[in-house]
């Protein structure tokens, strides 16, 4: 019997994908390991949100042989059984809800699989505990019956984290996940997702952002114009010269207490 542990999460092999009329991978082969936190960065255009689509499979690529894209080790994964083992948290997802939405009914709606909640829904006992948990856990209680529009951009953020959780997913991949906010609310979101990796969930990251790697981080996958740029361990992989040749222009990365910042030179 395979140990479920060693197939991965997502495994892409000589994958050809188009977004409309462009070819974002011609041959694009890679693999992500339950455990393994990652971080994918690369500048705008790299191919990132592409690799996202491909997990989320709001795209496919174009059939060929020797060519698969297989989730958990299937090419026909269901998105439903996806969504259970697979948190998302991303600034595309925050932007489609409601702006009437109570709070308690964003984290709600993810056992649905849904953008809010709709009258169809059965809830039971054991959602509403669950939905409690969560709201508790990351401090939500006071905002839950506040609607959408009257919550700050981090607590919107807070809220699709614990809508991410709601069934207790293996792997939550983070897309840019402190774009758009403050300091303090950048902090809490990266404290939350360290104190989650150091629970035994795996992070998948994927931004333009060297300040959002955290201390957790085990890889990082450069991405460049469709293609990897370099992949490996974090101590391997980030330093000045790479990110200098990723973004082409002179950087120098510095690292304070587990994290980085660049600076122009």
């Amino acid at each position: 019997m395979t140990n479920k542990k060693s197939v991965p999460y997502l495994d892409i092999q000589n994958a050809r994908v188009y977004q409309s009329d462009t070819c974002v991978f011609e041959n694009f082969s890679a693999t992500f390991q339950r455990g393994e936190n990652t971080c994918v960065l690369g500048p705008n255009g790299a191919g990132k949100t592409t690799l996202l689509k491909l997990l989320t499979r709001d795209i496919y690529p174009v059939v060929r042989d020797g060519s698969h894209v297989k989730i958990d080790g299937s090419e026909t994964a269901v998105l439903w059984d996806v969504r259970k083992k697979i948190g998302f948290v991303s600034h595309d997802l925050q932007i489609r809800y409601d702006a009437h939405v109570l709070g308690r009914d964003v984290v709600m709606s993810g056992l649905f699989g849904a953008i809010g909640m709709h009258g169809h829904f059965h809830i039971e006992a054991h959602h509403q505990q669950m939905v409690d948990e969560l709201l508790n856990k990351f401090g939500l209680e006071h905002l839950q019956e506040r609607r959408y529009w009257h919550l700050s951009t981090g607590q919107q953020r807070r809220f699709l984290l614990a809508r991410a959780l709601v069934h207790q997913p293996q792997i939550l991949v983070l897309d840019e996940p402190t774009n758009g906010l403050d300091v303090k609310a950048a902090h809490a979101i990266l404290r939350d997702l360290s104190e989650l990796a150091k629970s035994g969930t795996t992070l998948l990251l994927v931004t333009h952002h060297v300040q959002e790697i955290l201390p957790e981080i085990d890889r990082i996958l450069l991405l460049k114009n469709g293609e990897i740029f370099a992949d490996g361990n974090k101590t391997e992989v980030l330093n000045s010269q790479q990110l200098s040749a990723l973004y082409e222009t002179p950087l120098t990365l510095v690292e304070q207490n587990g994290f980085y910042q660049i600076f122009p030179g």
